[in-house]
């Protein structure tokens, strides 16, 4: 991101964004603990599969693309809308901050409500076995992750919608930008991992 600082008449910093936002820092900490959550999880997933003869073990599917692939199109193309959302209001279009969040939202929803629907006809449960279990909860934290990302862009679309940001001001559209794209971003690694990586390796 590029460091921007505005200020007052005596010359002293009001408000930031990237580098020297103390905000934007607290943010970037948040994703880094984070992706260690994620990391210890998957790393799990893959120590109990080194473990094993085939996998998933005997008597439980392979996880299907039916519903996994078309999500996973649906929360990639989220960032491309929060892309433009936050491209906007650098610009001062905030008309456009608030359409590319609605419709980021949207995609989200949509993402949670087929994962729900996978989970309702999934042939396995979180009580199946250790495979199961670390499905349903490396899928379900990542879901989690996206309802808190859900929950940050109504906030911020709440402000948008009483003008608190323009070109200069918009450090939180940053900051759940950035949530946002890390949240899409570890997806990639769950769906390759649990998806892809059984058919192919």
């Amino acid at each position: 991101m590029t460091p921007e600082m505005t200020s007052d008449a005596a010359g002293l910093p009001t408000t930031g964004s990237g580098l020297r936002a103390t905000g934007w820092w607290g943010m970037v900490v948040l994703i880094a603990t984070e992706a260690t959550l994620f990391a210890a999880l998957l790393s799990s997933y893959f120590s109990l599969r080194s473990g094993a003869d085939v996998w998933p073990p005997a008597g439980v599917p392979k996880p299907e693309f039916s519903l996994a692939g078309p999500g996973t199109a649906i929360l990639l193309s989220s960032s491309a809308t929060m892309v433009w959302a936050e491209l906007s209001i650098r610009r001062g279009r905030q008309g456009r901050l608030r359409a590319g969040m609605a419709v980021t939202s949207v995609l989200g929803l949509v993402f949670l409500a087929i994962q729900s629907i996978e989970y309702a006809t999934s042939e396995f449960t979180p009580r199946t076995n250790a495979y199961g279990s670390l499905f349903f909860i490396i899928t379900g934290i990542h879901g989690l992750h996206v309802a808190v990302g859900l929950c940050m862009l109504a906030v911020v679309q709440l402000r948008a919608w009483l003008r608190h940001f323009d070109a200069e001001r918009n450090l939180a559209v940053q900051n759940v930008s950035l949530y946002w794209h890390f949240v899409d971003a570890v997806w990639i690694f769950v769906f390759a991992s649990l998806y892809i990586s059984p058919r192919v390796i």
